[in-house]
């Protein structure tokens, strides 16, 4: 199974910078580049988007390492704890989300892919959110006909 680490790094001199600057920020905003400059470190130009996605997972591995530390009660109980929305959902829906939730992260952190987990938390709470606001309350009437309709 490969890795992020297995991917192809993307490095541009610094001169790449200064001459083709247009081509290294496209660059950038599909993934991180790694500028080398001859006079200091290595520097890494990447998108907002990209910095902000590996802030918020940080943040989840906090909050998900606090979690592991406690040993009081089920994962779920200890992840409500630490997202309280999710005592929105059914217990059996806890227990879904906490191992969905685990298991995103692990996947993110070994493939360097932020948007999984992130993705899944904000799936899960959207998800508890409605559930709060009433929405799995009331009965659908699903329609047996297919009514077509205009093309628009």
């Amino acid at each position: 199974m490969g890795t992020a680490a297995d991917l192809p790094a993307a490095t541009r001199r610094s001169s790449d910078l200064s001459k083709h600057s247009a081509e290294v920020f496209a660059e950038a905003e599909n993934h991180p580049v790694t500028v080398t400059r001859r006079d200091g470190e290595a520097l890494v130009l990447m998108s907002q988007r990209e910095a902000e996605g590996r802030t918020r997972l940080l943040q989840f591995a906090a909050q998900l390492i606090t979690v592991t530390l406690d040993d009081r009660g089920s994962l779920a109980e200890r992840m409500a704890k630490a997202f309280p929305w999710m005592l929105a959902l059914s217990p059996a829906d806890r227990e879904t989300c906490a191992q969905d939730l685990v298991d995103a992260a692990r996947a993110s952190f070994s493939t360097d892919q932020p948007q999984l987990a992130i993705a899944e938390l904000t799936s899960w709470k959207e998800t508890a959110t409605a559930i709060a606001a009433g929405l799995g309350r009331t009965d659908l009437e699903w329609l047996d006909e297919d009514t077509p309709v205009e093309r628009p």
